[in-house]
């Protein structure tokens, strides 16, 4: 894959000397991080650091396929160069996984983007620290108001997000979100700054029912170089946030990479991995996966979207079902409209609808306040998504969770 990103090269000497002054050791810990005495990590960067995809042949893929559960290893072949010819075989063995769990039931929930201040230097996000763009964040009132908004549309979950940036965006500010949003929404979820286990039991309380966290890439040598400042540097603060949501209480987590970033076969089998070993680790939890794909930002052209393909998007989301035939997998807005569909017809249980990744968007008396984090693929409505799923043969859910 070539490289797609801006490099050190062409900052700005002030920014350059700042960050060369200032760099931190990307595998260590700052003091304020939890360290957990779990073994998670070690086994999926060195499960992934040992996966060589190009020796798996038809014949393994073949076996794969024929088997009724599947672990790592099959999961190694499903993600294989040799696989790509069996896709469509590996859509209709996922199609009836999905089936069998879900039935025909495509979950609907919208990201609320409560503001857009980072600390964090990711040369390919838009939200990060040196990138200008409008920043913003939404008072509480402000907040109420895009929620309100929001559930006017049918929607009963909702998903909230900020910038990673805890000086803005404090736990108390992300959980009085989440204590508003619990007056509007039946599953609240969260993509934020990764915390510690008693603040993720904090915004548990609070009403947040699952988290997701990114790792962007399980490359631990390349996630050095895409990430250049910030608490988000440190690797394996970020590998164990899901291990410390479950500690804290949270009943799901999400696992993802953003592929395109780096070798999208081994960053996909490791993402497959750490949830595999988690699941086994906290039956209890809820597990998901998200599959994003690389978008253009703001003030950066060199960004490239198309390094994987849809065939290989195809790929990925079917081998994560056939991996973990329970878990629930999401497919963004990145996409367009003909590809969600696609993949909600075959593995995908969970899309979001009426999507804005701008900070103050739902709400028609409010002024669009923040830069969006990157360019959204399918623009549709609430109601038109729900409308071309019935159209599809889905049925379209907005909650499926009751609390007693």
């Amino acid at each position: 894959m070539k490289d797609t990103f801006v490099n050190e090269s062409i900052m700005s000497d002030e920014v350059r000397e700042h960050l060369k002054e200032n760099r931190i050791d990307h595998m260590k810990y700052l003091p304020d991080m939890e360290a957990l005495d779990s073994d998670v990590m070690d086994q999926v960067v060195s499960m992934m650091n040992a996966y060589d995809y190009h020796r798996y042949t038809e014949q393994d893929v073949r076996r794969a396929l024929e088997k009724e559960n599947r672990g790592p290893e099959e999961f190694a072949a499903l993600l294989s160069p040799a696989a790509l010819p069996f896709l469509e075989e590996m859509a209709q063995k996922a199609q009836e996984e999905t089936r069998r769990h879900f039935g025909n039931s495509v979950y609907l929930f919208t990201p609320l983007y409560i503001a857009n201040y980072c600390e964090n230097y990711c040369i390919y996000c838009g939200f990060n620290c040196h990138n200008k763009i409008r920043r913003a964040q939404l008072n509480e009132a402000e907040i109420e108001e895009e929620m309100q908004a929001i559930a006017k549309t049918g929607l009963q979950e909702i998903l909230i997000l900020t910038g990673e940036s805890r000086k803005k965006s404090t736990v108390e500010y992300i959980g009085k979100a989440c204590q508003i949003a619990r007056k509007y929404f039946k599953v609240i979820g969260l993509e934020v700054y990764p915390m510690n286990s008693d603040e993720y039991r904090y915004l548990h309380e609070c009403g947040a029912d699952y988290v997701t966290v990114f790792q962007e890439t399980y490359d631990s040598d390349k996630y050095e170089t895409l990430h250049l400042a910030g608490h988000k540097r440190i690797f394996p603060y970020r590998i164990n946030a899901q291990e410390r949501a479950l500690k804290g209480g949270m009943r799901g987590v999400g696992f993802g990479a953003l592929l395109g970033l780096s070798d999208f076969r081994k960053d996909a089998y490791a993402t497959g991995i750490h949830a595999w070993l988690l699941q086994r680790k906290y039956p209890h939890a809820e597990i998901a996966f998200s599959c994003p794909r690389l978008r253009p930002i703001i003030n950066n052209d060199k960004i490239n979207p198309m390094d994987v393909h849809e065939a290989q998007l195809l790929q990925v989301v079917t081998a994560y079902r056939l991996l973990l035939p329970f878990a629930g997998i999401t497919v963004s807005t990145r996409e367009c409209a003909r590809v969600r569909d696609n993949l909600a017809c075959i593995a995908a249980t969970k899309i979001s609808a009426g999507v804005s990744t701008g900070v103050g968007s739902h709400a028609a008396e409010m002024e669009d306040q923040g830069d969006e984090q990157f360019e959204i693929s399918d623009s549709r409505t609430v109601e038109e998504v729900y409308r071309d799923l019935e159209n599809l043969g889905q049925q379209p859910v907005m909650n499926d969770y009751v609390y007693v």
